[in-house]
């Protein structure tokens, strides 16, 4: 083979693989395709310095990893609202048209499987990025490179993000099933669990070798010059990306539930997984100005399938003592599988549903399971009753500490602090991944040590010896250092780690981030009003985190004096015109608002989401929406985007 006939056999390789990955029409057959495969493989054997990189051979990754590198999106990657029928979908649609009333939406299926973040730069893929928690994931690019559907190098210069899921076809799933049931394996329960897995490989020819597949749904940060997502999307498909089956723009309630309907009904003849539609403000600036709440973007909702459902029948009903102290009823089930998962218990949330919907031990019930929504009940079977059915009593004594419980109506609750079913799981939950992330820490050790007494309180962890340990039933040395060492190593925890594994009620961990953030390791002494100016935070959080505050005070005084938990890096703050000012952005700009918002920031602005009397200075672009007119109404001072450059002193 000559270097010439080595670069068009290159080219018609790759021409090939998109037609087979990408378009769903192969071109030649497998045996075509290996053949020339082959031939490629020899000549960059023998000479390796005309190696183009992006080869298909390149794809399968050789090196072996001992684990995954920790990377950054270059901006969040953010989850999504999920409604499930009709009613809650217009309730949405409802709250975007009160102060747009004539938008577009652009509307897509929703896939299921592993979220992955590609990063770009002058047409390379630069890096590849699972989801992880939306800010950091797991840098994945040897992987990602073996998918065919991933494009190694695309006609875009300059530098942008493009997100997507990646998806396992059903076939391809039986079939891997298969060779791991033969090989005495474990079974992947679905093929998402299956992509998930096979994307997180640590040798890179195993993923190569299940035959992934790449499916684009958006971007992160980027450069192009759209007015609407559409446009956007577009683009994204122009670059050779695989597009899905549907994806319209529509501007009424009936043009998306027609979609809706359609995409049901060809769910199950598609090769890959769904699980609803997304439905997305389509206006870029529109997406701007409605803004986001602490978790999920305000301007798209998931749109879900109805749930699978089950009979089956409840064999008893089990009252468990949560952290914070309130009673959940669950249902014990005859086991039943549901697309792939074996369910056995079913939340019942709480007494006044289990009255309302006159459930009793031994009835046989009708239970659904959506994505991963804990399984509920939601029809009794009443048809089906012998008169051996048990009626369920309200519980009066709390069934871990015998404590005499308080019953609010739809809540009843444990109010003992030193009950041990709330003390156990708050410690269990402050050792978790999210949290102080003690690996070995497990839920049997903490009851192990509580019912042992060694651990009465989340402080006594930090008390804990060789000695002490090596008391306990199944502990050897090693053992036991190994959680000295965790336990040990948890101090010196960021901020936001610490605070969320206090348990607040409705604190958790994208909040306990925005407070750290903003304020750092003065939180025990923040106000009110000075919660509610984070974006996201409402009354209901605020007075949750202030109470906790005022009854625990000494106690989350004392952990901080032995954690040291750090707060996060100050920025440097250059002296400017924004120094000290409340300042909202609004609009569509020259620059992406991740960008504009950093540079405020370390001119020392605080950048919020919407407009109040402490807002200082609205800036706007063109588009500009609701933010802009009530500036406008409380006399807020607005500038254009071009003076802020001006005053800034950059173009």
């Amino acid at each position: 083979m000559t270097k010439e006939r080595y670069i068009e056999a290159v080219q018609k390789l790759k021409e090939w693989a998109d037609a087979y990955y990408i378009d769903d029409n192969p071109l030649v057959t497998d045996e075509v395709y290996d053949k020339l495969y082959h031939e490629v493989v020899a000549y960059e054997k023998a000479h390796p310095e005309d190696i183009d990189p992006t080869s298909p051979t390149q794809r399968v990754g050789a090196v072996l990893k001992d684990g995954f590198q920790k990377a950054k999106h270059l901006s969040r990657m953010w989850s999504m609202e999920d409604v499930f029928n009709a009613e809650e979908f217009e309730a949405w649609m409802a709250r975007i048209a009160k102060n747009f009333p004539n938008e577009r939406y652009y509307v897509e299926p929703k896939f299921d499987g592993a979220s992955l973040n590609l990063i770009y730069e002058n047409g390379r893929l630069k890096q590849a990025i699972t989801r992880g928690d939306g800010v950091e994931g797991e840098d994945v690019t040897n992987n990602a490179r073996t998918i065919q559907s991933i494009r190694l190098e695309i006609a875009h210069q300059g530098l942008i993000e493009i997100r997507g899921e990646v998806l396992m076809t059903k076939q391809e799933f039986e079939r891997i099933n298969e060779e791991r049931e033969k090989m005495g394996e474990p079974l992947f329960a679905n093929p998402r669990n299956a992509a998930a897995g096979s994307l997180r490989q640590l040798d890179p020819k195993i993923t190569a070798e299940r035959k992934l597949i790449f499916q684009p749904w958006g971007v992160g940060v980027h450069d192009l010059p759209y007015t609407y997502l559409s446009e956007v999307m577009d683009y994204v498909y122009g670059l050779g990306f695989r597009q899905p089956p549907i994806r319209k723009v529509c501007q009424t309630v009936e043009e998306i539930e027609a979609i809706y309907d359609e995409l049901r009904q060809m769910r199950d003849s598609l090769d890959v997984m769904l699980d609803g539609m997304v439905v997305k403000v389509d206006r870029l600036a529109v997406q701007e100005a409605l803004g986001y709440t602490v978790k999920t973007p305000r301007w798209l909702v998931a749109y879900k399938f109805p749930a699978v459902e089950k009979q089956t029948r409840i064999k008893d009903i089990i009252n468990q003592v949560g952290r914070t102290g309130v009673i959940t009823p669950v249902a014990v089930l005859e086991p039943v599988e549901i697309e792939g998962v074996v369910v056995e218990r079913a939340t019942l949330h709480n007494f006044d549903e289990i009255e309302r919907k006159d459930i009793r031990i031994g009835d046989m019930v009708i239970i659904i399971r959506s994505g991963d929504v804990i399984p509920k009940i939601i029809k009794v079977l009443e048809h089906f009753r012998t008169g051996n059915e048990q009626k369920v009593e309200r519980p009066t004594a709390c069934p871990a500490c015998q404590s005499e419980l308080l019953d609010e109506g739809a809540l009843i609750k444990c109010q003992n602090l030193n009950c041990p079913a709330r003390v156990v799981n708050s410690i269990i939950y402050f050792a978790s991944k999210q949290c102080l992330n003690i690996e070995g820490l497990g839920e049997k050790i903490v009851e192990q040590l509580y019912h042992e007494g060694l651990v009465k309180q989340i402080e006594d962890l930090y008390r804990l010896s060789m000695e002490d340990l090596l008391k306990l039933e199944g502990f050897k040395e090693k053992k036991a250092k190994n959680l000295l060492n965790a336990i040990e190593k948890s101090k010196g925890v960021e901020c936001w780690r610490f605070i969320n594994g206090l348990g607040i009620e409705h604190i958790g961990e994208v909040a306990s981030k925005k407070i750290c953030e903003t304020y750092g390791l003065e939180f025990m002494e923040l106000s009110k009003e000075a919660l509610m100016t984070l974006d996201g935070f409402g009354e209901e959080m605020a007075e949750s985190f202030l109470e906790f505050m005022r009854v625990n005070r000494d106690k989350v005084a004392r952990l901080l004096e032995i954690i040291q938990p750090k707060a996060p890096e100050k920025k440097v703050i250059v002296e400017s015109p924004f120094t000290g000012k409340t300042v909202v952005l609004t609009g569509s700009m020259s620059k992406s608002r991740g960008e504009i918002k950093a540079l405020l920031e370390e001119m020392g602005a605080k950048v919020t989401g919407s407009v109040s009397k402490k807002t200082d200075i609205v800036i706007y672009g063109e588009d500009a929406g609701s933010k802009y007119e009530k500036a406008k109404q409380l006399g807020v001072q607005l500038m254009r985007e071009d003076e802020m450059w001006e005053l800034i002193g950059e173009r």
